[in-house]
């Protein structure tokens, strides 16, 4: 974790967790002074992506829209995992079934085909036979795409502040924001460190977003 005597900023970013980490990354990558500040450890488990590992899916049952985005994380996983020298990624493949006509069959179906995904479709007794750690009545149904699988989930947080850092980035942790606001042409945020300026501010927090932007709250 960097300190040092600067205090203006292109950009800030509140909160170093899953996204904090990942936006301070692009952000230096594309040449930005960045600032980001995590008022717990880096990484710690009480965030929304804290832990070992996390899900990763093409076949989003959610929205289909999500697919492209999906799409690009994984070609961005991969770069990061190769400039970081260690595996992230672990491709696994993916199920997602329930009765005949659940949302999230119909709807992993529908993202799989909108979006030309290989997948196979599997009914509850092949889904038990192919991969034993199920048993699933014989009527589910379930997708099958070879291309989820998951990403070892706090391995990604310090792959992308020590990638950050390598580009310039500042990193501090254990420092608890405690208010900002907008000035004239900069925003103004204070920690129970000091007092920073940046000509942009990004809020990563988490479940303390709300905290941090009082709307949320209302």
């Amino acid at each position: 974790v960097s300190m040092s005597s600067r205090s203006h900023y292109d950009t800030i970013v509140i909160g170093v967790g899953s996204m904090g980490s990942a936006a301070v990354y692009h952000l230096a990558r594309r040449g930005q002074n960045v600032l980001g500040i995590e008022q717990f450890d880096i990484p710690n488990d009480l965030g929304s992506s804290g832990g070992m590992t996390r899900i990763i899916r093409l076949s989003y049952h959610e929205d289909p829209s999500y697919v492209p985005l999906v799409i690009r994380a994984f070609e961005l996983w991969r770069e990061l995992q190769e400039s970081a020298g260690e595996q992230l990624l672990h491709p696994t493949g993916s199920i997602h079934a329930g009765p005949p006509g659940s949302p999230i069959f119909e709807a992993s179906l529908r993202s799989c085909r909108e979006h030309g995904l290989s997948h196979e479709v599997l009914n509850g007794a092949e889904i038990s036979k192919r991969f034993p750690g199920y048993r699933l009545p014989n009527d589910h149904m379930g997708v099958y795409q070879e291309g989820g699988g998951f990403l070892l989930a706090d391995r990604c947080i310090v792959a992308h502040v020590t990638a950050a850092q390598a580009l310039g980035a500042e990193i501090h942790a254990g420092e608890k924001v405690l208010d900002w606001e907008v000035l004239a042409d900069k925003v103004r945020v204070e920690t129970d460190r000091s007092i920073y300026l940046a000509e942009k501010l990004v809020i990563a927090a988490g479940p303390w977003a709300s905290k941090q932007i009082p709307l949320l709250a209302s």
